[in-house]
């Protein structure tokens, strides 16, 4: 029988990509988290590993006692990164794939996965990044390609665009094939309806209320084609069309910017959808709308159904404040998404393809390429 791959997981959080990885067949051996209430739920989620707490740069010397393992993977917080923070270089979040790039040196795993937001592949703010982590990783032996997937297109109820560097060390997996594997993997997402409906309604046993930000609507909406985007409520938080998969979770979770369900809608067989038709009054009347307040049956996303968008197993348990949980939530790699990668890349370890610099080619899933020589280069 074939043992499992054994994996040091870093950054780990609540435990979303650590999910994937385990669902895909790994055992993840040894993990590590700085923030308390992501460690309580992963320790609660995990017993069988082990959990390092504390900042990851204080603990290199212990990790010298896994070098050679299977797999290392994780994705180093991003908010330096993404266009939905202030993309200050100075960040000091932006330092900590450099932490990660540090334990790949220490521990030379057979592959590596770093995942990260979509902006970390395709802006030239970050092409020195971009730029340095394939050159560090090259110069270790590893052949390292960048793919920007959707987790949409993988079953997961949630259109999330992330990059994920992928290495194998001292082996040359070629892009297209990695993508072809990835492509026999694609899945038609559940609609925001599959995924949550048959928790009940919010406030019940299994679906608690847990978000009781007061939702009105926008003095001055800001508005766009689609109902479901702009700003036509207070806040960020904007309603989910029930019938697709859900845009992005925010970290941010958890007041006025968690999103916002229908329950009639969901739950009540309401053939009118209120938000459609407020938005299409917006529309033909932009000074005014014929509608005063929203209406009571408009509520807030609860942290059942924001965990089930992310995949999280039902019987998942968090810790912490609503706040921090929303939060540990919105922070996470969908686990399906992860069990995606995770499976392409044990296929990509069973190859037998020697390591060899000059084939390396860097592209991605929607088309674009990532290649970098010299420099690196982003091209339609």
């Amino acid at each position: 029988m074939k043992k499992n791959l054994k994996a040091i997981s870093l950054f780990s959080g609540a435990g979303g990509m650590d999910i994937g990885f385990q669902k895909a067949g790994v055992d993840v051996v040894w993990a590590n988290e700085i923030d308390k209430d992501a460690c309580n739920t992963y320790e609660l989620n995990n017993p069988d590993t082990y959990l390092r707490r504390g900042d990851i740069s204080e603990v290199y010397e212990e990790l010298k006692n896994y070098n050679g393992i299977d797999l290392l993977f994780g994705g180093p917080p991003c908010q330096g990164f993404s266009v939905a923070g202030k993309m200050d270089p100075t960040d000091i979040r932006n330092t900590l794939v450099w932490n990660f790039l540090d334990v790949l040196k220490i521990v030379k795993p057979k592959a590596f996965v770093i995942e990260n937001v979509k902006a970390l592949g395709t802006l030239k703010k970050w092409e020195n990044v971009r730029e340095r982590i394939f050159k560090l990783s090259n110069d270790m032996g590893y052949s390292c390609n960048a793919y920007i997937l959707n987790s949409s297109h993988f079953g997961v109820p949630q259109k999330r665009e992330r990059i994920f560097f992928v290495g194998f060390l001292e082996k040359n997996v070629d892009s297209n094939l990695f993508i072809s594997r990835l492509e026999k993997k694609r899945k038609k997402p559940k609609s925001v309806r599959e995924a949550i409906s048959h928790l009940g309604p919010a406030g019940t046993d299994k679906n608690p209320l847990t978000c009781t930000a007061k939702i009105t609507l926008a003095a001055n909406p800001v508005l766009r084609k689609s109902p479901y985007a702009g700003m036509i409520f207070n806040g960020m938080g904007r309603p989910l069309n029930l019938e697709e998969a859900s845009n992005t979770l925010p970290a941010s979770m958890g007041g006025n910017k968690t999103p916002i369900i229908d329950e009639d809608l969901l739950y009540h067989g309401s053939e009118i959808n209120w938000v459609v038709e407020y938005h299409k009054s917006l529309m033909e009347n932009k000074t005014k709308a014929k509608y005063e307040e929203a209406p009571k049956h408009l509520r807030r996303l609860t942290i059942k159904e924001a965990a089930l968008l992310q995949t999280f197993p039902e019987d998942y348990v968090f810790s912490g404040s609503k706040t921090a949980i929303y939060r540990q939530i919105g922070n996470a790699v969908p686990c399906l998404l992860a069990e995606v990668v995770a499976r392409t890349v044990i296929e990509g370890l069973e190859d037998d393809q020697p390591f060899n610099p000059e084939q390396l080619t860097f592209e991605s899933v929607q088309e674009k390429a990532l290649y970098s020589e010299s420099h690196l280069k982003i091209f339609n």
